[in-house]
């Protein structure tokens, strides 16, 4: 497997489990800032390395009147500041080809929405920068069907890649996780990470938004990572019932250390995460 290097964070080939981990969306440069300094001291202490994810605009919600985020300008605005502040790479997906050239002066991963992962003009110019192209794994997709989608980034000479998995549609209004996609999408070749916090996800659960069963996250993180997989994606809240955005879905703050100390454990008895 390619092994993805951001500064110092090693992403894949036997190395550190890492955890990409924030709200879903930007709600208040405060709110962000917090959250992502309570992380950076969570992981810092357990040696967990940390990618710092947020939104600046959900544009792919069901309803008009769902809550995007504070837009593209504000939102880089608030992201960088918080590079600079809590010293965090940063993750955050785009919805238009024509936005990433600005996204990428700041995001040190480009996301390619699950919604999106087929869209060519949006994947080959996220690989254009550059940067590490993070494909969300589109519910309608099969495993196997991401390689396509590889050879689009890989097109531009951009090897800097990993694939996230994020659960399967299973009927209407459901998704389940095949934890056999993990280990045949890093036969691909490249870091694959495990979001369990959109993999419990009910797409429309509330009529016109998704609601979530946030109670099976930890249990489905901590198979994850016995499975095999090369990092966690969570998106986390000090307050998840109140959110704006995604909160049936997202995990409590509180609960972060907790379930980090446990899929360490499981990582450390599988010979891994030593370097």
């Amino acid at each position: 497997m390619r092994q993805v290097s951001l500064g110092n964070i090693k992403i894949g080939d036997r190395s550190k489990l890492i955890l990409i981990a924030g709200p879903c969306v930007i709600e208040s440069e405060g709110s962000c800032l917090n959250i992502a300094k309570r992380i950076k001291d969570i992981t810092s202490g357990l040696g967990v390395p940390f990618i710092f994810k947020s939104s600046f605009d959900k544009a792919n919600r069901l309803s008009l009147e769902s809550f995007r985020g504070p837009g593209i300008k504000k939102g880089l605005d608030i992201l960088s500041n918080i590079k600079k502040k809590v010293k965090v790479p940063i993750l955050s997906d785009v919805h238009c080809a024509k936005d990433i050239a600005q996204a990428a002066k700041v995001l040190d991963i480009i996301q390619i929405p699950a919604f999106l992962s087929r869209q060519t003009d949006i994947v080959v110019s996220a690989a254009k920068t550059g940067k590490i192209v993070n494909i969300k794994k589109g519910q309608f997709l099969a495993p196997w069907d991401i390689l396509p989608i590889i050879k689009k980034i890989e097109s531009t000479g951009n090897r800097n890649i990993i694939i996230t998995e994020r659960g399967v549609s299973f009927g209407y209004n459901n998704l389940v996780t095949d934890f056999r996609a993990l280990e045949i999408m890093r036969q691909l070749g490249y870091p694959v990470i495990y979001d369990a916090t959109h993999s419990i996800q009910i797409p429309g659960g509330k009529g016109s938004c998704s609601s979530g069963q946030r109670q099976f996250v930890e249990g489905l993180s901590r198979a994850a990572v016995a499975f095999g997989c090369d990092g966690l994606f969570l998106e986390v809240h000090p307050d998840p019932d109140k959110a704006l955005c995604d909160g049936s879905n997202m995990i409590d703050l509180k609960g972060l250390e907790k379930l980090l100390k446990q899929v360490i454990k499981i990582r450390r008895s599988l010979g891994e995460g030593e370097s």
